[in-house]
């Protein structure tokens, strides 16, 4: 199957106007690839920088990261669809000026992503598809293991009396339902309007009670801060942005720095940090049980959490968080310095290489387009071999209308071109040339 016939299968599912929204969206899914790098580098630096601060700030800081990597290219994206024809390859990089080395390079790279562009926004589409449907499935899980009609053994009605009684101690005034599950290893608190504390019938029957109430007070910082909205809320971005490292990596120190919030929230309500930790050492036996939905009184590191909760030190740098960041900033300077290193070579060309219109045909205005108006202005780069002739042609910047594109670069590439001379010595060079349609 080709990028073409995907290209139709979409158009055929999807509203007029797909071929722009699939080109809009699949620059910027490109986009993000650089956009969310980013942010995770100044993320990992910021939360280095506040490794001493208090949770909350670091949670503050990621989760704002987070956002970021929703708002920016969304921001993108209806930038790119306002501009309507301008959403071609070229938008990620302004290559007319661009050494020729680069823009070959550059040209490309574009090119076979442009060529690509249905595949990739059908595959980005399946696999939201896929994740949006664990994420209804969890919650559905979630709404069995806590029915409001369920009948309610001696066990479970005394833990609500209990979970009542810590609610109020803990300043919460509201209603927080609580159902003890036989498939966990944690408690966990979970749901998307009503919260609901999920207890490991494990738990109440091996752990001791004044253990498990201290795993509640846990969980009713959780539920005291909204925190299984906001992770909803991580597991929709972390869906949409599924393909990108730093998303997932700045939504785990989101759980992480959360935990430690309601690990300070439980010390304070219950005066006994102790107590916790010995609560969360007893649930280092159990097997860990993860559900994505559910914010659970494992996440986070475990061991670091006990250590912070027995002897809060200040946390010296450690230099093994440092080294993805440092890779990342090397393989930036890395990438600039072999762009400026090719943009040398290909910048002291005693004369560069010149079109000669005068050779060649000027390009007709193909009758589909002139019958309904289009006018664009079209970025073509072509390699033009020592003797002057053309070997080959990309385009850099669509003019918005493929027709058009199509005919200035088969006219203008049977043109002659004055030969690139670089150290006394004719060469092969990419060269640019922008041509205009204009019905004026």
């Amino acid at each position: 199957m080709s990028a073409g016939l995907v290209g139709r299968l979409l158009s055929a599912l999807m509203p007029a106007g797909t071929p722009e929204l699939v080109a809009s969206l699949g620059w910027t899914l490109v986009h993000f690839v650089w956009q969310g790098a980013l942010i995770g580098c100044v993320t990992a630096v910021l939360l280095v920088a506040l490794r001493n601060a208090r949770p909350e700030r670091r949670y503050a800081v990621a989760c704002t990261a987070l956002l970021l990597c929703v708002a920016w290219p969304a921001a993108d994206l209806v930038l790119t669809l306002r501009d309507g024809r301008d959403i071609q390859a070229a938008r990620l990089l302004s290559l007319t000026q661009a050494p020729a080395a680069v823009m070959r390079n550059a040209t490309d790279m574009f090119a076979w992503l442009e060529a690509h562009l249905a595949w990739i926004v059908g595959a980005w589409t399946v696999c939201v598809a896929v994740l949006g449907a664990r994420m209804v499935l969890g919650l559905a899980w979630i709404g069995r293991a806590a029915p409001d009609h369920a009948a309610t053994c001696a066990d479970e009605r005394a833990w609500r009396a209990r979970l009542s009684r810590l609610a109020n101690r803990c300043g919460i005034d509201r209603h927080v339902r609580l159902r003890i599950v036989d498939d966990l290893a944690s408690p966990v608190t979970a749901g998307w309007w009503r919260p609901v504390v999920l207890v490991p019938a494990a738990l109440v029957t091996g752990m001791p009670a004044q253990l498990l109430e201290a795993l509640l007070a846990h969980e009713l910082g959780h539920v005291h801060r909204h925190d299984y909205l906001v992770n909803l809320a991580q597991n929709v971005i972390e869906a949409l942005l599924f393909y990108h490292p730093a998303v997932w990596w700045i939504s785990r120190r989101i759980r992480q720095e959360r935990e430690q919030i309601a690990d300070d929230f439980a010390a304070d309500r219950l005066g006994e940090p102790r107590r916790l930790a010995r609560a969360l050492s007893e649930l280092e036996r159990l097997q860990f049980s993860h559900h994505h939905l559910a914010q659970a009184a494992t996440g986070g590191d475990l061991m670091a959490r006990i250590r912070r909760l027995v002897r809060p030190d200040p946390q010296a740098l450690d230099w093994r968080a440092v080294i993805p960041v440092l890779g990342l900033v090397l393989a930036c300077a890395a990438s600039a310095h072999a762009f400026s290193s090719r943009g040398a070579d290909a910048t002291d060309l005693a004369r560069p290489a010149h079109m000669d219109f005068a050779s060649c045909n000027k390009p007709s205005y193909p009758h589909a387009d002139l019958a309904a108006g289009h006018e664009g202005t079209v970025t073509l780069s072509f390699l033009v071999d020592t003797n002057g002739t053309v070997l080959d042609s990309r385009v850099l910047r669509s003019s918005g209308f493929g027709g058009l594109d199509k005919a200035a670069q088969t006219a203008l590439r049977q043109c002659r071109f004055s030969r690139a001379i670089r150290h006394g010595q004719p060469v092969r060079t990419w060269t640019p040339v922008q041509y205009i349609w204009s019905l004026g």
